[in-house]
């Protein structure tokens, strides 16, 4: 089976009932579930690429989740991909967050800028180019809510593309798979 890749999706810490405590029980468990599903897509699905958005939230949770797992036996084979809209786009973030996201890049396999534009349409082409190099999708969102949000125009964007998405709820980390 040819290597397949894998694009990933979820909120911003201010979308979780737990906003930025990564200690709560809710934070940690979806965390955990990112990292089974990068395993199982791994070992039953042939995943070894990953993209992740480098976004607060979901996107660092993900390739923090993933640069642990491509440290485990069996896994060196990951490639962890951060596909940034533009260069810049964390400049407005605290300098904790910065550095979280400059370390993750230092460990990725590559990072990509998107855009040379700073702009909202940046972050739109920036999701689609990811679900466009993907076979699959794993996104922290519930499926119910009619929410706008870039989570969910990705989600819906790779429903159309055909792409196979694996869902994890915000508010419970339960798992539901689509297609």
């Amino acid at each position: 089976m040819n290597p397949r890749a894998c694009a990933i999706t979820g909120h911003r810490p201010t979308r979780f009932c737990f906003g930025y405590n990564e200690d709560h029980p809710l934070c940690k468990e979806i965390k955990e579930r990112l990292f089974e599903q990068f395993q199982m897509l791994h070992d039953r699905e042939n995943v070894q690429t990953f993209f992740v958005g480098g976004a607060l939230g979901v996107d660092m949770w993900a390739g923090e989740q993933l640069l642990a797992l491509k440290e485990k036996s069996g896994y060196e084979n990951i490639e962890i991909i951060v596909a940034i809209p533009f260069v810049g786009h964390d400049s407005k973030w605290p300098e904790q967050s910065q550095k979280r996201l400059k370390s993750l890049i230092q460990k990725a396999t590559n990072c990509i800028v998107v855009s040379q534009e700073a702009n909202t349409a940046s972050y739109k082409k920036r999701n689609y180019y990811m679900v466009d190099h993907a076979d699959f999708l794993v996104g922290v969102f519930d499926n119910a809510k009619q929410m706008r949000s870039g989570t969910a125009q990705t989600v819906n964007y790779a429903l159309r593309q055909g792409k196979q998405i694996i869902l994890i709820h915000p508010d419970t980390a339960d798992t539901a798979y689509l297609r």
